[in-house]
């Protein structure tokens, strides 16, 4: 593994790349960054080349200005379109995984630059602007807004694992860690705030462009976890399937499947991954 910056409008993002192949771009999701994807980088890489970023204000990507502003799906995602503009050459396919946050940012992407994507999964993007009860969902973000204002990230943090009804498992302690792992859970502890104050909004209420979507629906495939079914992190990604008349991929595991079933999740990754490849050989 070896890790490079690339400099972006605005940003310098951080990434890391494994294996050789094809490309594929991991998007976390919130808050989250490149490490995050360590026990799935291992068996793609074997397949692919890698390439896992940490979003822009995250751990190791820096902000050319101090000042936040909001972190847009439409900001990140043309940060993925350079990135795999400088990573991928002319003509070149790439494929791109994301999750969470990361899959509105692929989505965005998709939507915009399908020409340079052979195939977009999309794990549980919390599009939850398309849901029936979207106005609800706004107030209960908002809710989650005001109280990092006025109780600290903890409440907030506490208020928004109960709105999505998925159990948040507690970090565990980083000192009782080796340091690749201790430093992630350090870095996600920051992040947290910050993804709270300057992400959420705008990644929970962003809108895909279904009618471009609907033009490329063969690139995409939305996934969604069996241990989120009838909750809320599920709905979105099931809504947008719908909408497109497309199927809906079940993961192992739920929100996080991808650290909480590694073995399993990578193995439908592949599966899926391998599958358009050859189609396209």
């Amino acid at each position: 593994m070896r890790s490079e910056t690339f400099k972006v409008p605005g940003a310098t993002l951080f990434y890391e790349i494994r294996g050789s192949g094809p490309l594929l771009l991991m998007l976390p999701g919130s808050g989250g960054d490149a490490a995050i994807f360590d026990q799935l980088a291992e068996p793609l890489a074997e397949h692919f080349t890698v390439v896992a970023i940490d979003p822009r204000g995250y751990s190791h990507s820096t902000l050319d200005d101090p000042e936040r502003g909001d972190l847009t799906a439409e900001v990140m995602s043309d940060d993925a379109y350079r990135l795999l503009e400088h990573l991928t050459p002319a003509g070149e396919d790439a494929y791109v995984f994301g999750g969470s946050g990361g899959a509105v940012v692929a989505l965005d992407l998709l939507a915009k630059h399908p020409e340079r994507l052979r195939l977009v999964i999309a794990h549980e993007p919390p599009i939850f602007g398309i849901l029936p009860d979207a106005a609800a969902h706004r107030a209960f973000i908002e809710e989650v807004c005001r109280l990092l204002h006025t109780k600290g990230p903890a409440a907030a943090g506490a208020r928004f694992a109960a709105g999505v009804g998925v159990t948040m498992k507690g970090f565990p302690n980083p000192d009782d860690l080796p340091p690749r792992p201790a430093g992630l859970i350090r870095r996600l502890l920051a992040n947290g705030p910050v993804m709270m104050a300057h992400e959420l909004r705008p990644i929970t209420s962003y809108l895909p462009d279904e009618a471009a979507l609907a033009t490329v629906s063969d690139r995409l495939v939305l996934g969604a976890g069996e241990l989120t079914r009838g909750k809320l992190p599920h709905r979105p990604a099931a809504a947008l399937a719908e909408n497109l008349g497309l199927p809906l991929t079940i993961f192992p595991g739920g929100h996080s499947g991808f650290t909480d079933e590694p073995e399993a999740f990578t193995q439908l990754l592949l599966d899926l991954l391998l599958g358009a490849r050859s189609a396209t050989s």
